[in-house]
């Protein structure tokens, strides 16, 4: 596609002027979303105290935000295409704001569990609208590297910040502030993206929705988180857990089928079958599948076993934002447009596997300062520095009325890999303590020394699936090295990939080859 046939087509090739106030506003809406997947978790035994939530429903407070956050994104980013990414933006932010509001307000569980579905209504308008702003809006390869590099730092290191924040407002105010806390995010942020994000003209996908794609994606991502979800608390053998996987298959295998054959798709196949694209997302989702249990991982580790308080477990967390936001804007920013994306992806998880391989190591009273300090900075580091580049080439190359949808499967294959790796993981920790405690119990006559015996099942517990996520991180590099064979932005592409094969700054706006 030529840039005279871009300039027909209605989409501006100049950029816009006020790109960089509204990247402000954009990672402020990010960093909300993010803190909020963490910030609850640090409040959620307060919570469940105050309202009365039983043992058995209170991973609802977690699981219903999943279920409708991770269920409606592809919808999401159609919406953001179909019906304009700016005002999907704003839209989101303010239902997210309502919403945070209801569940700061909550009485009981059912209004609960409520707000919290709706937050993961218009979290799934808001995220894939915020990332696709920022794929139409910066088209040159330098200016993309440096906004992608912010977005990449706030996307990795805004989880730990919700564990610090949390800690904090638990802490000292009560639990009820880490929902009213996004209410000033979402009003400054839609505030400021009213005023100053200018969609390109031309950008946008008018084809109908395609209903029957909605319901099976819907439907399909609904029974695949909630079959994790369910398999961390019931076991990966039971008939409920069993039932949703294989209708999560039957679904979305479905949903392929459709897809291939109507004229206005959802989810148009072209957007994940690109080689660079389906090697980003997979590689993706595989390093959040490592990354979300470790952050659950440590967080028991440092309050459970080393007696740390929600505040000091937070600032424990800060040498690993410290290593993300280095390695996104300073590591993946500046070489970015020097070297082959897969070349700071593929190292980018190894280092981050060598920081989790520190972490195979800890023990009851494993130093912070010799074993987790280094570990956390190598994983920061290295996801950091792979994200970014992710993050960017993951909608690079779509054509902009395909940016939403493309910015969806983004937040897809992460919202997925979050819940796949908390159950998986959890339940891998959970079958090696329960085995290391029947194989030690016997020895303890004491109650001190029992009690001892199950914190050190605990800790066995999440080295053995500390160990699992290394070998997890390995394979994401794996893939990422041989998926991902796009050339630099700006310079020549490597022979064969597709939609590569044109150098990015010869385009006004990323386009991909039918």
């Amino acid at each position: 596609m030529s840039q005279s046939a871009v300039k027909a087509s209605g989409v501006s090739d100049a950029p816009d002027a006020g790109r960089w106030k509204a990247l402000v506003f954009i990672a402020l809406a990010q960093l909300m979303v993010v803190l909020d997947a963490t910030i609850v978790n640090i409040a959620l035994p307060s919570a469940q105290q105050d309202l009365g939530i039983s043992d058995g429903n209170r991973q609802w407070v977690v699981t219903a935000y999943a279920l409708a956050f991770g269920g409606l994104l592809l919808f999401g980013g159609r919406i953001a295409d179909l019906w304009g990414r700016k005002r999907t933006f704003v839209t989101g932010l303010a239902g997210f704001a309502v919403a945070s509001a209801l569940g700061g307000a909550a009485t009981n569980e059912a209004m609960m569990f409520g707000s919290r579905a709706l937050q993961g209504v218009f979290g799934a308008l808001l995220a894939p609208a915020a990332l696709s702003l920022l794929a139409v809006m910066f088209t040159d390869a330098k200016e993309r590297a440096k906004a992608f590099g912010i977005y990449g730092a706030i996307a990795g290191g805004g989880g730990a910040v919700g564990l610090i924040l949390g800690g904090f407002l638990t802490e000292y105010l009560n639990w009820r502030w880490t929902f009213f806390v996004n209410i000033p995010f979402a009003v400054i942020a839609a505030a400021g993206a009213y005023l100053v994000i200018r969609e390109p003209k031309g950008s946008r996908n008018r084809s109908p929705l395609d209903i029957p794609g909605v319901v099976l994606s819907t439907l399909g991502l609904v029974a695949l988180v909630y079959g994790f979800t369910r398999a961390e608390s019931n076991g990966w053998s039971d008939a409920t857990t069993v039932g949703m996987f294989v209708g999560a298959a039957v679904l979305l295998l479905s949903f392929v089928f459709v897809e291939a054959r109507v004229k206005a798709p959802l989810l148009p196949l072209r957007v994940i079958t690109e080689r660079n694209r389906g090697g980003i997302y997979l590689s993706l989702g595989l390093a959040v599948i490592a990354m979300f249990g470790l952050f659950l991982f440590l967080t028991y580790y440092l309050q459970v076993v080393k007696g740390y308080t929600p505040v000091k477990t937070g600032f424990a967390f800060l040498p690993m934002i410290a290593g993300m936001i280095t390695g996104s804007t300073q590591i993946g920013a500046r070489l970015m447009t020097r070297v082959a994306p897969r070349l700071l992806m593929g190292p980018g998880f190894l280092v981050a596997a060598a920081g989790m391989l520190f972490l195979t190591q800890l023990e009851i009273n494993t130093s912070y300062a010799g074993v987790l300090l280094p570990g956390m900075l190598l994983l920061g580091l290295g996801m950091g520095t792979a994200f970014m580049p992710a993050m960017s080439m993951a909608t690079m190359g779509v054509e902009p009325r395909d940016a939403g949808v493309a910015s969806a499967m983004v937040n897809t294959s992460q919202q997925v890999g979050g819940a796949i790796g908390t159950a998986l993981l959890n339940t891998i920790a959970a079958s090696a303590t329960t085995s290391y405690i029947a194989d030690h119990m016997g020895g303890a006559s004491s109650r001190s020394q029992q009690q001892l015996v199950q914190l050190q099942g605990q800790v066995q517990g999440y080295t053995s699936a500390i160990w699992f996520a290394v070998g997890i991180l390995v394979v994401a590099a794996a893939i990422a090295l041989t998926f991902v064979n796009a050339g630099r932005p700006g310079g020549p592409a490597v022979s064969g990939s597709g939609a590569g094969d044109v150098a990015e700054d010869e385009l006004p706006i990323p386009v991909v080859a039918h």
